[in-house]
């Protein structure tokens, strides 16, 4: 059975009896906790009445953003049993669910111990009592602390959540009495002044943040009431009312705390007397009875919550065992109490009540809350963003306000401790791994953000079409190209992501010749997956998919109209073919006018066998028949260099010139780098002759028969003329990329200087090159030298410089 069936069998099968006052009360007892009646006198002494009501709003940009955040979400989503876990999970998926929903168990686990140690500190003026009356000697906590996690233990096993539920209406009760009889009492202090009485603190007092450390966790009760989630008859009411009414309830008295203990005592007396609430007090005994009260109440609270947390997480199968699983998940009754899981809980409980750290585990404590807060605020911002169709809470927060609850989390848990903050996220990533990798079907980071990246992506497209810039100065390519040969060809899809990795734009379509239909689109569903996959393995910034279309033809016409990813129109339209099967071509030439009806620019692959060889050498060859091609031809080389698999590499860039025009084009080549409408060194070009016996396909197979890539150019009109003939007589060549542009495209001088020379060359290949260079600036400058076709390649362009 999948952990989704039995969740929903467990319940439907439970009984949910609790209701609004359920979730107050438990929050309210959480938040009106030890930390109010123990530190907050420390906090008016060291900080001041200001900076403790600093204190109080700063928790409360946490806090109140995190209940408007759960309201929100509450009222969007049936919530089940885990609380804040439920609330995650079922947003951000199981798996990062699952690493908060850990940590947040243990946290609630341990805070057991912490409220149970602490509720042993109420009965101090009893131990001075014995000491004083009897001659007994009592300063060991612990003599009251174990007992009370047995009380715990036996009030849970036995009756569950009811009769703690009934107990939270007698302890809150009493609470409040407390509460109203130190606000009726008084000293004779008096402040020296209003201005005294704001800024008043001790000489030497703690930081303001380790104040604001200590005083935290008093702020945390909010998500007490959230572990109830399983047992509440309607929790989208009961969730939002009773934490926004617990969380306004504990501020109001937070603010008149702060204020009473200020007028009624000095700062060195709240540092003196943990217990000066009793010393104020109309009935000082009332204040340990309120304490004793609310300690216990949040022990209580706590030992309900955690293991409910526990079982959600059970039930959904998290863990690395199906039996420890069906254990955790195991409840009894009809109202399925987790059994099994408060046996765990109590027990980790008194581990730390016997032998741990309650200050280290504090700190731990409010550091694993703040991250649970912080990923609730920022669940409730992505849902914002995202704007999902989906979701329409009947209460709505602000995004906003969500992002700011966020991003104070992450901020003052750094500034609380650094290192305990840094362990948190440290815990919660090796959780979150071991629970991706035993479940590596569930939703995970990819997940969180897919609706937001939806929104950003949609809403630059539409940004970048409404401002659109025509200047040439600024064209980048934004490739597409279609090929049926995706898996026994690799090298269209090799020179496209090299195309795309940084400067460029890449889509590449499997063509899947037919019609549509059911069949055919199971066909291409499963051809995506596989290009996927490609493009994951080889690691490249290419978009692909597949295309359906009766003939090559009208998948042209269709792969001319496709949205270019980057928010433009396409601009580019690669087409490939093996020059072992030179029958591809003619289809390509046959539909060569279509790309030029959309103003697309056209690169043609021819790929060999030897594929793009070392990745070393690209030879560029312009003349002056196809000018209009060069700053394509040259700035597309630039960009395949710029990738990792081309390190290293270098450009050669031929001119051919006829012999009788050879001193005229040579300097009109010249004027056309100086002008900077060439974008290319005069020291990157070298000359060559083209004699009424040489061919170009002659000359290119003798200079560039070792290179990896050739890139030439062609005129439209040519290709209509010859056709595949354009394409044949580069047999001792490797992989030629052919390139034909409609527009003059203006790009930077970026070849004015020389690369330095491969890190590890020796000094004889460097001299070699530097000479090949001053050799290739002097042919163009002086007219000094000329080749003449057959010529021995290694005296020449061979040994030409790197770009």
């Amino acid at each position: 059975m999948s952990p989704d069936t039995n969740r929903k069998g467990k319940q439907q099968a439970k009984v949910k009896e609790l209701g609004t006052a359920a979730v107050f009360l438990t929050a309210t007892s959480t938040i009106l906790g030890a930390i109010m009646f123990l530190r907050f006198g420390y906090s008016v002494a060291h900080a001041g009445l200001l900076g403790t009501l600093a204190i109080i709003l700063l928790g409360h940009i946490v806090t109140i953003p995190t209940a408007m955040a759960v309201a929100e979400i509450a009222t969007n989503q049936k919530v089940e049993g885990g609380g804040a876990y439920h609330i995650i999970s079922r947003s951000f998926g199981v798996t990062i669910g699952a690493a908060i929903g850990i940590a947040l168990y243990l946290s609630q686990a341990i805070s057991v111990a912490f409220y149970t140690i602490a509720f042993a500190e109420a009965f101090r003026p009893v131990y001075a009592f014995l000491n004083a009356t009897y001659g007994y000697a009592l300063a060991d906590p612990r003599i009251v602390s174990v007992p009370a996690v047995f009380l715990l233990a036996g009030l849970v096993l036995t009756k569950g959540a009811n009769l703690g539920i009934k107990t939270l209406y007698l302890v809150v009760g009493t609470l409040f009495i407390s509460l109203a009889l130190f606000f009726a009492g008084g000293t004779g202090y008096s402040p020296a002044g209003l201005p005294n009485l704001w800024t008043a603190r001790v000489d030497s007092p703690d930081p303001f943040f380790l104040v604001f450390a200590i005083i935290f966790p008093a702020f945390t009760g909010i998500a007490a009431g959230l572990g109830l989630s399983g047992d509440l008859k309607n929790p989208k009411r009961a969730i939002p009312l009773g934490t926004l009414m617990a969380t306004a309830v504990g501020m109001v008295i937070y603010v008149l705390l702060a204020l009473k203990l200020a007028m009624s005592a000095s700062p060195r007396d709240l540092a003196a007397d943990q217990l000066i609430m009793s010393r104020i007090a109309l009935w000082g005994p009332i204040i340990p009875i309120g304490l004793g009260c609310a300690t216990f109440s949040s022990a209580l609270g706590s030992i309900m919550v955690a293991p409910r947390t526990l079982q959600a997480l059970g039930l959904d199968g998290v863990f690395p065992g199906e039996i420890f699983n069906r254990w955790v998940a195991r409840g009894r009754g009809k109202t399925d109490e987790p059994f099994n899981g408060s046996l765990l809980t109590l027990a980790i409980s008194l581990c730390f009540v016997v032998v741990g750290d309650v200050n280290f585990v504090a700190r731990i404590i409010s550091m694993v809350f703040m991250v649970t807060y912080g990923a609730i605020c920022f669940i409730s911002f992505l849902e914002h963003f995202a704007a999902d169709p989906s979701y329409r809470p009947s209460f709505r927060s602000k995004w906003y306000i969500s992002l700011v609850g966020a991003v104070v989390c992450l901020w003052f848990m750094f500034e609380m401790s650094p290192l305990y903050a840094a362990v948190s996220i440290l815990l919660m990533a090796v959780i979150y791994i071991l629970v991706a990798r035993y479940h590596p079907e569930k939703k995970g980071l990819a997940n969180i953000f897919q609706g937001a990246i939806f929104q950003i992506s949609r809403k630059l497209h539409v940004f970048l079409q409404k401002t659109k810039v025509t200047s040439e100065a600024a064209w980048r390519p934004s490739v597409v190209c279609i090929s049926k040969d995706s898996f026994s060809r690799l090298a269209a899809f090799d020179l496209l992501r090299w195309i795309s990795h940084r400067y460029g734009f890449g889509t590449y379509i499997h063509f899947i010749e037919g019609y549509f239909s059911r069949s055919s689109k199971d066909e291409a569903a499963q051809v995506l997956q596989r290009l996927v996959r490609l493009a994951g393995v080889s690691e490249s910034n290419v978009y692909v998919d597949t295309m359906i279309s009766p003939s090559y033809t009208t998948a042209i016409a269709q792969l001319v109209q496709l949205p270019s990813i980057s928010g433009k129109e396409n601009n580019l339209v690669l087409f490939e073919f093996s020059k072992d099967h030179m029958e591809d071509v003619d289809r390509i030439v046959n539909n060569y006018g279509l790309a030029t009806a959309a103003d697309f620019d056209v690169c043609i692959l021819a790929s060999s066998e030897r594929g793009f060889g070392y990745h070393r050498e690209i030879h560029i060859w312009i003349s002056p028949a196809d000018y209009e091609n060069a700053n394509l031809m040259i700035l597309l080389g630039y960009i395949i260099l710029g990738h990792p698999d081309w390190h290293g590499g270098f450009i050669r860039i031929f001119a051919l010139f006829p012999e009788k025009d050879l001193e005229k084009e040579r300097e009109d080549l010249l004027t056309l780098v100086r002008e900077g409408r060439l974008s290319v060194s005069r020291r990157n070009i070298e000359t060559i002759p083209l004699g009424q016996d040489a061919s170009r396909q002659l000359l290119v197979s003798q200079h560039s028969r070792d290179a990896d890539l050739v890139i030439v150019g062609f005129r439209g009109e040519l290709l209509k003329r010859e056709k595949s003939d354009l394409f044949s007589g580069y047999d001792e060549v490797g992989s030629i990329l052919f390139v034909n542009t409609k527009r003059e495209i203006e790009i930077e001088r970026v070849l004015e200087e020389e690369p330095p020379p491969e890190e590890g060359a020796g000094e004889e290949e460097t001299a070699d090159r530097e000479g090949a260079a001053d050799n290739g600036s002097r042919e163009l400058e002086e007219g000094d030298r000329k080749k003449t076709p057959g010529t021995d390649p290694s005296e020449g362009p061979e040994d030409a410089p790197g770009s």
